[in-house]
């Protein structure tokens, strides 16, 4: 891997990343980790709206095949299914672990070990899923990981409902940050994900990743450092689409954007009307030429759309 990346074996000889894993875990006696801020003592056991304490949950570890393929590329994305959510979109298609809360608790140390063992079968990358409720303690993961000898990519594959200060605290630790860009319309995130500051706040949490990392750089066929930004299709055009794709091309025309059609109406969805199918082919290619029409390319160019 080229110098540079990753940058947390950086921040870890510099003793930088100990410092980080410090403050970040005094957030925790007062959690204001994400854009929820419940307050509440996660290092006594106090739970807030993520429904998390003081250790990671896990609900599952293995190499995925089924990301973009600059993840995959041939040995698969080392990934990590972290247990709850900041956000329990009521359309989850992972909602045995976002909602149910399927998972073990484990000690970072033990986290640490599952990196180590992704990168030891040859995973390009450790993908965390759904990681924004757990920050201190990944990052603490990270820090043993580094003593056992991590060195590939971390990717933060997130909602997107993040807090900036948080994020700041992640810079030169995360190489790849994999956000949703899910709605443009405050009532329709406040309905379907609890959430109605949800797009002036992920406008702010992607502004803040694309300042760190920049547009994704790929190196024969992996990624390896960058934004790279994800928006599921919604019926109706409830996600708002075209000013997602807007926004997302203020940022960078070269951002990376996997605009996915793969919405079915998934464990609540069936109770809302509007949400109980899945999208048409003529809404999908409208996203797609919507995005072409705002200078964007990459991600998609690729999408067959008959």
């Amino acid at each position: 891997m080229r110098k540079g990346y990753p940058g947390y074996v950086e921040l870890y000889e510099r003793r930088e990343l100990k410092k980080r894993v410090d403050a970040l875990y005094q957030r925790l006696a007062s959690c204001d980790l994400c854009p929820r801020n419940c307050r509440v003592d996660r290092l006594k056991g106090e739970k807030g709206f993520c429904r998390s304490g003081a250790f990671p949950i896990i609900s599952s570890v293995s190499p995925h095949f089924g990301e973009e393929p600059e993840l995959v590329g041939r040995h698969g994305s080392g990934t990590i299914f972290l247990t709850n959510c900041n956000l329990l979109c009521i359309y989850c298609q992972n909602y045995d672990i976002s909602h149910l809360g399927y998972g073990e608790e484990v000690s970072t140390e033990e986290l640490a070990k599952q990196m180590l063992h992704l990168q030891d079968i040859g995973c390009h990358n450790i993908n965390l899923v759904t990681p924004t409720h757990f920050v201190p303690q990944i990052v603490q993961a990270i820090y043993f990981a580094v003593e056992g000898g991590l060195n590939i990519p971390i990717i933060y594959n997130s909602g997107g409902y993040e807090k900036v200060e948080t994020l700041r605290l992640l810079n030169g630790v995360v190489d790849i940050y994999m956000p949703d860009a899910k709605y443009s319309d405050p009532l329709v995130s406040k309905r379907y994900s609890k959430a109605e500051d949800y797009p002036l706040v992920m406008e702010d949490a992607l502004r803040e990743m694309y300042s760190q990392v920049g547009d994704l750089i790929i190196e024969q066929g992996i990624a390896r450092h960058g934004l790279l930004v994800r928006h599921l299709v919604l019926p109706n055009n409830l996600a708002g689409s075209s000013k997602i794709m807007e926004f997302i091309a203020s940022l960078s025309k070269n951002t990376y954007v996997n605009i996915m059609d793969q919405y079915r109406p998934m464990y609540k969805a069936s109770e809302y009307s509007e949400l109980n199918r899945p999208i048409t082919i003529s809404e999908y290619r409208e996203v797609i030429e919507t995005a072409k029409q705002c200078g964007l390319y990459r991600g998609f160019s690729n999408v067959d759309l008959l």
